[in-house]
């Protein structure tokens, strides 16, 4: 017996208008649900020994890919970002700083960028909130460095600062350099918004201490000098029951660049060979030791190892658990 392939599709068909329709005739699309603008709320939960991790997602921004890279031509910036199957035409940034529960107290890395930010970024508070963390919870507040999209978050634009009764430390030779007035007078124009920015946040702060690289900042916690992106900029380590996790802050931006180039230099870093001396330093760490990592500027949740790659470095995110 011959089967007409038109009859059989026209049959199929039929079957499934059938199928669609549903009770009463209903179509699909009277069901259907609309298109979502925005994802679920940004935090995700780790252990690190004995501590709690708790990575809080501020947003992101862009901007294009050409001049990024100080010390190398477009063409391989473009072929590295396209290994990574991203664009090669602009470059995402993407925010997430730390909050970190000893069992006993409850420490932030870095605050965000406020709402002084791109449009797309300014979500740190609200992601904090929906991890169930209030303002008034943190005891201790740690700054790796003064550019805007990590200390923003202190102070909003209207002057009202956001943690009024928290302890906040930041690196002294950070902040030497930011409030020295000679340098700032100094400073060429596209610099002197840093200083001027640094000084809005801080600006009459009467809880703010400093603090010194190789130190003991938090229980735990211990700040590493990583210069070069700024004069001050601060790693911290954290060990807790035999296990060790690296902020590394702005160390590298963008892994798939940094990790696999660590001899590019960012045009956000201020000094590039300090920075890449850092940023090799750092890496042969947490590669040394399996230190488990978190990056400011990392794909969300922003965390996992650093793995050697023949004569260079990989970064292996770690997998996603439901489980905290």
């Amino acid at each position: 017996m011959s089967v007409d392939r038109r009859a059989v599709l026209a049959g199929g068909a039929a079957v499934a208008g059938l199928a669609l329709a549903g009770p009463a005739g209903l179509t699909s699309a009277s069901a259907a649900a609309p298109m979502a603008t925005t994802q679920a709320p940004g935090f995700y939960r780790y252990k690190v020994g004995d501590f709690q991790i708790t990575a809080i997602h501020d947003g992101f921004a862009g901007r294009p890919l050409e001049g990024f890279i100080r010390n190398a031509k477009l063409e391989d910036v473009q072929k590295a970002m396209g290994a990574a199957g991203l664009s090669t035409e602009r470059l995402p940034l993407t925010f997430t700083s730390l909050v970190i529960n000893t069992g006993a107290k409850l420490i932030v890395i870095d605050t965000g960028n406020g709402n002084s930010g791109a449009p797309t970024s300014g979500r740190w508070m609200e992601n904090f909130k929906a991890a169930g963390f209030s303002p008034d919870q943190i005891d201790t507040i740690l700054i790796s460095h003064f550019h805007g999209d990590h200390i923003n978050g202190l102070r909003l634009k209207d002057g009202a600062a956001q943690f009024p009764n928290v302890e906040i430390k930041v690196p002294e030779p950070e902040w030497a350099f930011w409030m020295d007035d000679a340098r700032m007078n100094a400073a060429s124009d596209a610099l002197k918004g840093g200083f001027q920015g640094a000084r809005r946040v801080f600006k009459d702060m009467p809880n703010v201490s400093r603090f010194q690289w190789g130190k003991e900042v938090a229980p735990g916690i211990t700040a590493i000098q990583t210069d070069g992106h700024t004069p001050g900029h601060t790693s911290f380590m954290i060990s807790s029951g035999g296990a060790q996790f690296i902020a590394l802050g702005d160390v590298t931006n963008m892994p798939s660049l940094f990790v696999r180039h660590p001899g590019w230099h960012a045009v956000f870093d201020m000094n590039g060979e300090i920075a890449e001396r850092s940023r090799r330093k750092m890496l042969d760490m947490a590669a040394s030791e399996k230190a488990q990592v978190a990056f400011y500027h990392a794909p969300f949740p922003a965390t996992g190892h650093i793995v050697r790659d023949g004569s260079g470095y990989d970064f292996a995110p770690a997998l996603w658990s439901s489980a905290a």
